[in-house]
């Protein structure tokens, strides 16, 4: 799959995909040990929102069978895999694409198996009582240099 013409990879990709939606643990991962996580995630990039989406699921499959394997709460081995070859990254990227399919799956796959961080509010702004907004120290808050600006 690293190597192949585009078509050659897009049918990999099914083959694998679909390899690991019935395959056992163990035949799933062989095919990890084969190497095929890093070429699923680079096919995260491609323009064909099919086999974006074939790429997720057989990436979410590979997940869930990591998650079966681990034991006292090891963390899922299949998740460094992922984030070592980018693929965390490109998964999260695939959060604004504009297929909600694709979308969706890359959100189900970084709430399910990745830790989300919260996101940063330290720089949001605050509202007063009177409807005033204002940021916290050290930003430039709106309307002359008050702090905040009313609506």
């Amino acid at each position: 799959m690293s190597n192949a013409e585009f078509d050659i990879k897009k049918e990999a990709a099914w083959a694998i995909s679909n390899a690991t939606s019935g395959g056992s643990p163990e035949q799933i991962k062989y095919f990890v040990s084969q190497g095929c996580i890093k070429p699923l995630c680079d096919l995260l990039n491609a323009s064909d929102s099919r086999i974006i989406t074939v790429a997720l699921e057989g990436l979410e499959n590979i997940l869930r069978i990591g998650d079966m394997s681990t034991q006292n709460g090891e963390p899922n081995p299949y998740c460094e895999d992922i984030d070592n070859v980018e693929g965390v990254q490109k998964i999260e990227a695939l959060q604004v694409h504009q297929n909600n399919e694709i979308y969706e799956k890359a959100l189900k796959i970084l709430e399910t198996y990745f830790v989300v961080s919260e996101q940063d509010t330290s720089m949001a702004p605050t509202v007063s009582e009177g409807g005033n907004f204002g940021f916290p120290a050290g930003g430039q808050g709106f309307g002359g240099g008050s702090g905040g600006f009313s609506l």
